[in-house]
């Protein structure tokens, strides 16, 4: 990978980037106001679920499928790309979060550089025929950035927990060092997740969590939010 595809990488993975992660905490918001995440250890646990039953054979697919379509141009094999993504995502709040922050990403690139294939494709947002989820601009970001499949696919993992993370903070009495702890112990954790998401097709997208959904389906309900999800 060359040195600018390495920048972007960096670039694309850093919590500076503006695209509102920090008002989604997936489900983790209610999760501790159940009482069923209280310390690091639980949250570690609960990540590791994510990783290894949502975003390993769902978002990560969508991930690499996108970055495919974009080496190739196709922007038709991007927008089905993302379209499978929402049929597959069960929990109302998921499917928004992941919309808002895929469409500030994707006005994001397409301010930075000028391309026709991010132009088609968030023609198809605009009209309705793409959903414009994160892992589907994710991949099309990387993939026009030169940044390598497997490389965009372990970002996703990281910007994902590091997002939880922060969310934890300020949910739970969780300090840096902890958070970091749990960081880096779910390093093989987002690798078996990259390992498990390289043999699946888009006809193969199967998150089972089904707790996770349904706390987020009362999330949703709820009188007092903190996060949007």
């Amino acid at each position: 990978m060359s040195d600018d595809g390495t920048l972007e990488a960096f670039r694309l993975a850093d919590s500076f980037l503006p695209v509102g992660t920090y008002t989604v905490s997936y489900g983790l918001e209610q999760f501790v106001q159940d009482g069923r995440v209280e310390d690091a250890g639980d949250l570690e646990a609960l990540l590791a679920t994510y990783l290894r039953r949502q975003l390993g054979p769902a978002d990560l697919v969508v991930v690499r499928a996108a970055h495919a379509a974009a080496r190739a141009g196709d922007a038709d094999a991007i927008i089905e790309a993302d379209r499978r993504l929402t049929a597959a995502t069960m929990a109302a709040e998921f499917r928004e979060s992941a919309e808002q922050s895929g469409d500030r990403l994707l006005s994001l690139q397409r301010e930075l550089r000028d391309d026709e294939l991010l132009d088609a494709y968030a023609a198809g947002v605009e009209t309705g025929a793409a959903p414009g989820n994160f892992p589907a601009v994710l991949g099309v970001a990387a993939g026009l950035a030169g940044v390598e499949e497997r490389t965009a696919c372990l970002l996703c993992c990281h910007g994902f927990v590091t997002g939880l993370l922060g969310a934890a903070q300020r949910l739970l009495s969780l300090g840096h060092t902890e958070a970091q702890r749990v960081l880096d112990d779910l390093r093989p954790v987002m690798v078996e997740a990259v390992e498990d998401s390289a043999g699946r097709s888009l006809d193969a997208l199967s998150p089972f969590a089904p707790l996770v959904d349904v706390l987020a389906a009362e999330h949703e309900r709820a009188e007092r939010r903190l996060f949007v999800s």
